[in-house]
């Protein structure tokens, strides 16, 4: 029954946070503060996961392909099968569902973290007592931020990691820069590109509003602050998964 209620909890909880912001200004420079902290700061890494995890899928598939333990011989296969293996993974799965994984443990754990010392310190409760909604005020620019930036991170993640297999194969010599393009070409399709911007807006959703409720219903003290950055990271990459599923079934 604890599942039951926790999710009965959240959605009265998210009845609260998106309400109209009180105070537009404030709300205006907490959203752009909070853009850059999940978007702007959480480039860098993104950047570095995007571009090895393209070149390691790549090694890996040409491995594969030309590997003689394989049903067909190697030389059935056209190398250029590599790039469309690289390039629609990369979109269906490996930039949104990597990414936001990753985003899950660094921007998941911040927030959860913030949110939760509020609480300890009674910050959240000061809100309250001066009118204002608590969980509008901290929640809604964080989750408003996710949606936006988050999107945008995987749009660059993707392209960085089919140029990631793109520098792979020409460092490696696995197979021809222009093998590689024809390969990603070949398997492009507009409808991959909506199923992977679907899927970034909701994994951003839960992985900023979980971590906004978990936060926000922290109790105790520093250890249990703790807590709740690594209770949000493993719900969040839980429901990841399992929407991740459900979106493949459903367009797919």
């Amino acid at each position: 029954m604890k599942i039951f209620s926790e999710v009965g909890r959240y959605v009265l909880f998210m009845r609260y946070v998106v309400r109209r912001p009180e105070r537009w200004y404030m709300f205006w420079q907490n959203l752009m503060r909070e853009m850059n902290l999940i978007g702007v700061d959480s480039l860098v890494i993104v950047m570095l996961i995007a571009i090895f995890t393209g070149a390691v899928t790549t090694v890996q598939t040409a491995s594969q392909l030309t590997s003689d333990t394989g049903v067909l011989p190697p030389s059935l296969f056209p190398m250029s099968v590599v790039g469309s293996v690289v390039g629609s993974s990369s979109i269906l799965e490996l930039a949104p569902t990597i990414t936001c994984l990753v985003l899950a443990g660094k921007v998941g754990a911040n927030i959860a973290s913030e949110i939760g010392n509020q609480r300890i310190s009674e910050q959240l409760d000061a809100y309250e007592v001066m009118g204002i909604n608590s969980a509008g005020f901290v929640g809604l620019p964080k989750i408003l931020a996710g949606v936006i930036m988050i999107p945008c991170l995987v749009v660059i993640s993707n392209f960085l990691l089919i140029y990631g297999g793109l520098w792979a194969a020409k460092f490696t010599g696995a197979l021809t820069a222009d093998e590689y393009v024809s390969g990603v070409r070949s398997t492009f399709m507009p409808l991959y590109v909506q199923i992977m911007l679907v899927k970034a807006t909701i994994f951003a959703f839960l992985i900023t509003s979980l971590s906004v409720f978990q936060g926000f219903y922290t109790s105790g003290g520093a250890l249990e602050v703790g807590e709740a950055g690594t209770k949000a990271v493993t719900k969040i990459c839980v429901f990841i998964l399992f929407f991740d599923l459900i979106i493949a079934k459903m367009f797919l």
